[in-house]
């Protein structure tokens, strides 16, 4: 039975991840008392009902016994009835503000002693120790519901054969680095197509921008020497039950090199890996589709 435990910062996304799981077919159970955890365990895997579907469920920190989970999650990794993965979703302080003030819900944490910046503070660090176990961290701050919908979906929920689950994601480093990255390349010594006039308001998905940079030297020795690292040391971390890695790559805007590299591994460790995804977080639906016209024409 796979067990799915949703947790991290109020506003940051857990019930459209929870409700993304329950279009897949997990039975969700939200706000759940980590204290009933092993009751549940024990009757989901003998109840014929229960057995008929995976579980997901919402754990944050006003969950009764939250501090047990570190010792519950060991139980529960010895336990080879039960597969336990955790997913903790983040997002940024001033995002969850924004979020909260644009919505007006009350944050769980808040009273008459606590404003809404101190509470999501304060939460934080509830969480830190959940965060902490977490098997997949997702950052929610430039996500949309439908898209973090989507994200659960394709890692979470997707019945592909087991082993590791690689992400390789582009991202412009003038827009901050990814919170939810496993490892970070830094491309930006890379040649830039930025400074090609021809190229500026294409991304590297394109193929002019593609070809540009897959005849540079400099370029190929750099996506080389990425696969070298990784091929020497993804095996190390699957070893080590990891089942997620995300594996961020970072240019200065994040349209060109960065883009161009993501792809560039992504399709080679397709090869060898049966789940890889390539996603790009500044390269939304609208440069996608301009990209389809363009090639087009």
């Amino acid at each position: 039975m796979k067990l799915i435990i949703i947790s991290g910062r109020s506003g940051s996304g857990k019930s459209t991840a929870l409700r993304a799981l329950e279009d897949a077919d997990y039975h969700c159970i939200d706000n759940f008392p980590v204290t009933l955890l092993r009751s549940l365990i024990s009757e989901a895997t003998v109840d014929p009902m229960l057995r008929q579907h995976d579980l997901a469920i919402g754990i944050d920190a006003r969950s009764a016994g939250i501090a047990q989970l570190p010792e519950i999650r060991a139980e529960l990794d010895r336990d080879e009835q039960v597969q336990c993965e955790i997913i903790y979703l983040n997002a940024s302080s001033p995002t969850l503000v924004k979020r909260f003030s644009e919505t007006r819900r009350r944050h769980p944490l808040t009273d008459g002693n606590t404003d809404l910046r101190q509470a999501i503070d304060a939460e934080s660090r509830l969480l830190d120790d959940i965060a902490a176990l977490a098997d997949l961290t997702i950052d929610t701050t430039q996500l949309e519901g439908p898209t973090l919908a989507g994200l659960i979906e394709e890692r979470v929920a997707d019945q592909r054969p087991a082993g590791l689950n690689l992400l390789f994601r582009s991202f412009g480093f003038k827009f901050g680095v990814p919170v939810d990255a496993d490892l970070v390349f830094d491309v930006r010594c890379l040649p830039n197509p930025y400074w090609v006039e021809a190229l500026r308001p294409l991304t590297g998905l394109d193929r002019p921008v593609r070809d540009f940079l897959a005849k540079n030297d400099v370029v190929c020795k750099m996506q080389g020497d990425i696969i070298t690292f990784l091929d020497a040391w993804l095996p190390r971390f699957e070893a080590n039950r990891r089942t997620y890695m995300t594996v961020a790559l970072g240019c200065t805007g994040g349209q060109h090199r960065s883009v161009h590299m993501a792809e560039q591994l992504g399709a080679h460790f397709a090869q060898r890996y049966a789940n890889v995804l390539v996603r790009h977080r500044e390269v939304g639906p609208a440069s996608t589709a301009s990209r389809a016209v363009r090639e087009s024409a």
